[in-house]
C-alpha cells in the first residue's frame, strides 16, 4: 500500500506587485502560517509544501509546470491572500494536469473592529481576491475543490484532508496496470466495459493475462514459503478442524497458500494493483482464490470477480484513499434481500471473496463445497461485518461515458446466526430506505459489483469524479424518485454535448 506520507501537496498563495515589498513579506509570512500549521495537523495524511508567492503570469506558470513535473506532489491548495489578477492565471491553468482545491479563507479570523484601516483591507482581500481566482477558473470550465472557512477551523481541515485522500486515490490510478485472470464471466453486461477509454480517461491500462502464465508462478513457490504461509493464517485465524495439520483437508490449506503466494509474486513481478479472476477459466489450478484474494485485498491490491477490471481498480483506489484510517474497503456485491417491512435490508457478500479489513472479530479459515467452477472446494475466510455508516460505490461504462454511481448506506449488526452460510457478508440499510435506495440504483443503472467502504465518504467519492472528469450520481438520505429520475435524464443531456 501507498505510504501517502511519502506524497506531497503544494500550498501556492496569489498576489501581485501592486501592494509593495513589505505587504508582499506579509503575505509569504501569513501563508508559510497556514502551510505549516496545515502540515502539523495529526489528521494530515500528505506533507503540505510552502511555495513561494505568485504575483507574475511567468511565475504562476513555472509553479503549473513544476507541479507537473514532480511524481511526489499529487494537487494543489490555492489561495488568494489579495487580489490577484485572473488573466495571469489562464496560462498556467491550462496546463495544470494535478488536482485543485480552492481554499477561500482569510489569514484573520475575526475583523479587528477598533483598528481595521485601508493598509488592513488591502492586505486581507480573500473575499475579493478569491472570487476574482473563481472566475477564471469558471469561466474555463475547469474542475476544482472549494472548501470555504478559516484555515483553523476543524471542519475546513476535514474537507481539505478528505479531499487530498481523494487526490491520493486518483494519483495512484496514473499509470497503475491491472490484471485479469481469464476474461469476463460469459455474457455478462455491467462488467464489460472499453479498457481503451478508461485508459484515457483514468490513466490505469487493464491487459489479461492467460490462467497457464499464473499457474507455472504458482507452481514454482517454494516450499518454505508455503510452510511459513500456513503458520501464519495458524496464527492470524480460527482454522476449521478439517484444514489443521492431520484434518481430512489439511493438503487444500497448502494449495490455498501456494495460490495466494503465486499470485502475489505475479502481481509484484509485473507491478501490478490489483487483479480479476473469473470461476468459469481456471485452467491448471485446483480451487478458485478465495483467502488469497482476501489477503491479497488487505494488502491493498485491487480485485473483482468474474473479470470486473472497473470495480477492482475502484476498490484499488478507495483502499489508498482510507490509508492509515479505522475501517476497510472490500469488494462487494449485492446478494439477497430481506424485504421484511418492519426490518428491509441487503445482504452483502461474494462466493468468496470480501476482504478482512471489514471484518468484525476474528476470521474463520473455512472449506466448503462450491457449485460453479467445477474444481476442488476452496478455502476461504468467514466473518460477519460490523456496524456504522458505509457507502457502496460503482462506476458504469454508460457508451458515451463512465458514470460513478454512489449509495450511503448504514451496516448492521446479523439479527440471527448464519450457521449454513460459509462465506464472509455484510448486512446494510440502504439510504433513504430500502425501496427507494434499491429503485435508484437500477435506474441509474448501478452494477450488482461495488466497492464497499466504512472510511470513504461520499464527499470524497464526489471530488475523485470531478478529478476524473466523469458523471457522479449520488443516492442518500435526500434521494426522492421523482426528483433523481429527473437528474438522471438532465445528465443525458449534458452528457450528450
Amino acid at each position: 500500500m501507498t505510504d501517502l506520507k511519502t506524497l506531497e501537496v503544494w500550498f501556492v498563495t496569489g498576489s501581485q506587485h501592486l501592494y509593495g515589498e513589505e505587504t508582499l513579506k506579509q503575505v509569504a509570512s501569513n501563508s508559510k502560517t497556514i502551510a505549516d500549521s496545515l502540515n502539523a495537523d495529526e489528521q494530515m495524511p500528505v506533507k503540505i509544501i510552502y511555495k513561494p508567492t505568485v504575483k507574475t503570469a511567468e511565475e504562476i506558470y513555472s509553479i503549473c509546470q513544476e507541479a507537473n513535473r514532480e511524481e511526489k506532489c499529487i494537487g494543489l491548495i490555492t489561495w488568494m491572500h489579495t487580489f490577484s489578477p485572473a488573466k495571469m492565471w489562464i496560462a498556467g491553468l491550462k496546463i495544470l494536469n494535478k488536482p485543485m482545491l480552492h481554499l477561500h479563507t482569510q489569514f484573520n479570523r475575526d475583523i479587528p473592529w477598533s483598528t481595521i484601516d485601508m493598509d488592513f483591507m488591502n492586505l486581507n482581500q480573500s473575499a475579493h481576491g478569491d472570487r476574482e481566482f473563481g472566475f477564471i477558473m469558471t469561466r474555463m470550465r475547469l474542475n476544482r475543490k472549494v472548501v470555504v472557512g478559516h484555515w483553523q477551523d476543524r471542519q475546513s481541515i476535514a474537507r481539505i484532508c478528505n479531499w487530498i485522500r481523494s487526490a491520493a486515490g486518483w494519483n495512484d490510478w496514473q499509470q497503475a496496470k491491472f490484471a485479469r485472470f481469464g476474461d469476463n464471466m460469459r455474457n455478462v453486461a455491467v462488467t464489460e466495459g472499453d479498457k481503451v477509454e478508461a485508459e484515457i480517461k483514468f490513466g490505469y491500462s487493464v491487459n489479461t493475462y492467460g490462467v497457464g502464465d499464473l499457474v507455472e508462478v504458482i507452481n514454482a513457490v517454494k516450499e518454505s514459503e508455503i510452510t511459513a504461509l500456513i503458520e501464519e493464517y495458524h496464527a492470524s485465524y480460527n482454522i476449521a478442524p478439517a484444514l489443521q495439520k492431520g484434518g481430512a483437508q489439511e493438503s487444500s490449506l497448502y494449495d490455498a497458500a501456494k495460490i495466494e503466494l503465486g499470485i502475489q509474486s505475479f502481481l509484484e513481478e509485473g507491478g501490478f494493483k490489483g487483479f480479476t479472476t473469473t470461476f468459469e477459466d481456471l485452467h491448471g489450478m485446483k480451487q478458485l482464490p478465495g483467502i488469497a484474494a482476501q489477503r491479497l485485498m488487505a494488502k491493498g491490491y485491487g480485485f473483482s470477480g468474474e473479470g470486473d477490471w472497473k470495480t477492482a481498480a475502484l476498490v484499488r483506489a478507495m483502499k489508498v484513499m482510507g490509508s492509515g484510517q479505522a475501517g476497510g474497503t472490500s469488494f462487494m456485491e449485492d446478494y439477497t434481500y430481506h424485504f421484511n417491512p418492519d426490518n428491509p435490508m441487503v445482504l452483502g457478500a461474494h462466493m468468496l471473496e470480501i476482504c478482512e479489513t471489514i471484518a468484525d472479530g476474528k476470521p474463520s479459515c473455512e472449506i466448503h463445497p462450491l457449485g460453479i467452477g467445477g474444481k476442488a472446494d476452496p478455502v476461504r475466510l468467514v466473518f460477519n461485518s460490523g456496524p456504522g455508516p458505509a457507502i457502496n460505490a460503482s462506476v458504469i461504462d454508460m457508451g458515451n461515458r463512465f458514470r460513478l454511481l454512489v449509495n450511503e448506506v448504514v451496516s448492521v449488526a446479523p439479527i440471527a446466526g448464519l450457521p449454513n452460510l460459509p462465506v464472509a457478508r455484510v448486512l446494510w440499510k440502504p439510504y433513504p430506505d430500502m425501496n427507494t435506495g434499491c429503485a435508484a440504483w437500477i435506474l441509474a443503472g448501478g452494477a450488482h459489483h461495488t466497492s464497499y467502504s466504512q472510511n470513504i465518504s461520499a464527499e470524497q467519492m464526489e471530488d475523485f469524479a470531478g478529478m476524473a472528469e466523469i458523471e457522479y450520481v449520488l443516492i442518500n438520505n435526500d434521494t426522492r424518485l421523482y426528483q433523481f429520475k429527473n437528474e438522471l435524464r438532465w445528465n443525458e443531456m449534458f452528457y450528450a454535448r
